[in-house]
């Protein structure tokens, strides 16, 4: 498939092969991560939690992977063609492919596992929307028969959006997309190993050596050779950011996720540590639940866009340096080939908190309780929680901040119930920048109602947009209909931007070919 030029983003540096010397004295001990917050959920279909999509990238593989400039490469797969116009697709699986369990990865995995995904994630909804048939053509071919052509199948497949395609065992692929698969047999190149696991406190991997890395290409974000050079990998959940920084520099832990902002100076000047930056920027996000009042009704939630001061929040997330921190965020960050400035003065006013009181008294709302899930042990969205809470107090709502652990907030967000009855109003939580560069892959956008994620928003008008955006290939059109989806996330709001930030991940200096973005744990090695 041609490169497509809305794809060519210069990102992260791509990671080289560890020289033959690296896997010695130094990896034989495990590599030990502290991440943000707890691996509450195991299936990375049921959930786009960030911990849970890191651990999918250790034991899974998916069919293509996606390079630092965002385009698809054959993963999984050994390579595809392209028949009758672009409406039949065969894929080839790589030879000696194997699962965890030993048994050999096959095209009757594949799928139920790209169905599975599909019934939960935008992107993959729009791919089986477009499909007539998929089918396991034999052991190592797939299929697609295609309704009209659909040439962002491979980026479909690639994990751009942050549900994960993972390739699961045909026994586990089958089970109901909205039910939770536990048993973790991937084939990726870690073992997870599921005896090791202590809630709120460890998880394990080991190297899985029936692993056969791509041999052409090279590593490059989640496309390219995997190379594992640590027999072992361990998270270890630390109490507190002290607790964590002190591990870092003693060399009790060699990675540190996401430390907070008012420790970024002090780490900086540690000639033990390194802070690699991410790129691009997590845009953070206010998610209102839009089944259950007072946010089903489109005047309110566009009041709360009128309360709202990203500047303000992201100093709270990323300290008072600018450079660390966007405001006047809409869709895409800045850096992305589809960000616009259509309608951005719905941030840039000044902010009438007096006179979006009387608004909001005037559509009939009396001081309803709006629940808010605060997650308590992770610090970025705590922090910009805190900022919208108040925000959203002052523009006259009454709030109930319940907080609680991320693990819980992530279990409670999927329900429906009245916010009384153990349902919710509003949580924050932050979109990773490589998950959201168009419309097909930025997960908080779809607007299908019970097919959306959660928050459910419900809006013809932004889906009949996002499928023309699927259906042009010009960029000037693309970017055209993204400024019209913008003007529309003003109008509807299916989520609330909060401005986004660069948020730089803590390691041990000698740690090389650290990505920039989400954590993976091959082709990092000792230098």
């Amino acid at each position: 498939m041609k490169r497509r030029s809305l794809l060519a983003l210069a990102g992260a540096a791509a990671g080289s092969l560890a020289a033959p010397g690296i896997v010695g004295a130094q990896a034989s001990r495990p590599l030990r991560f502290t991440p943000f917050a707890d691996l509450a959920v195991l299936d990375p279909v049921w959930t786009t939690a960030r911990p849970t999509r890191n651990h999918a990238l250790l034991v899974f593989d998916t069919l293509y992977g996606l390079d630092d400039t965002f385009t698809p490469q054959p993963q999984m797969v050994e390579g595809h063609a392209v028949e009758q116009d672009g409406k039949v697709w065969t894929l080839t699986l790589r030879e000696g492919l194997r699962f965890h369990d030993g048994t050999p990865v096959l095209g009757r995995d594949v799928v139920p596992s790209v169905r599975r995904f599909g019934a939960r994630d935008g992107f993959g909804q729009a791919l089986l929307a477009a499909t007539d048939e998929i089918e396991a053509t034999g052991d190592r071919t797939i299929r697609f028969r295609l309704k009209r052509p659909f040439p962002y199948l491979p980026l479909a497949l690639a994990g751009s959006t942050a549900s994960t395609p993972v390739i699961m065992p045909e026994r586990l692929a089958n089970t109901d997309p909205f039910q939770r698969v536990n048993e973790m047999v991937g084939s990726g190149p870690y073992r997870f190993l599921a005896d090791e696991r202590l809630a709120g406190a460890h998880v394990a991997y080991a190297r899985f050596a029936g692993y056969v890395p791509r041999t052409n290409g090279k590593p490059s974000n989640s496309a390219g050779p995997k190379i594992a050079n640590f027999a072992r990998v361990e998270w270890t959940i630390l109490p507190d950011p002290a607790t964590c920084a002190a591990a870092l520099r003693k060399g009790e832990i060699d990675w540190w996720e996401f430390p907070p902002n008012d420790l970024y100076a002090s780490l900086a000047g540690d000639r033990a540590v390194r802070l690699v930056q991410s790129e691009p920027a997590n845009t953070g996000f206010m998610r209102l639940n839009h089944l259950q009042p007072p946010f089903d009704d489109p005047a309110i939630r566009r009041l709360v866009v009128a309360a709202i001061d990203q500047a303000e929040a992201m100093t709270a997330v990323a300290g008072t340096d600018p450079s660390r921190w966007q405001d006047k965020v809409g869709l895409f960050v800045h850096e992305m080939p589809l960000a616009n400035d259509a309608g951005i003065d719905v941030l840039t006013r000044p902010r009438d908190y007096a006179a979006i009181k009387r608004d909001l008294s005037a559509t009939g709302y009396r001081g309803e309780k709006v629940v808010v899930l605060v997650p308590a042990d992770a610090p970025a969205s705590h922090a910009m929680a805190q900022v919208g809470i108040d925000q959203l107090s002052k523009a006259g709502f009454n709030i109930d901040a319940q907080t609680m652990d991320y693990g819980t907030v992530i279990a409670r967000r999927a329900r429906k119930e009245l916010p009384d009855k153990g349902g919710w109003s509003v949580f924050f939580a932050f979109l990773d920048g490589i998950s959201t560069f168009n419309p097909a892959n930025h997960f908080a956008l779809p607007s299908n109602g019970a097919k959306a994620w959660f928050g459910w928003p419900d809006s013809p008008k932004i889906e009949a947009l996002r499928a023309a955006w699927l259906d042009e290939t010009d960029l000037e059109k693309q970017r055209e209909i993204c400024r019209a989806l913008q003007m529309r996330l003003w109008r509807d709001v299916p989520y609330v931007p909060m401005g986004a930030h660069y948020a730089p991940t803590a390691v041990r200096a000698g740690l090389v070919d650290v990505p920039k973005g989400l954590p993976q744990f091959y082709g990092v090695h000792w230098a």
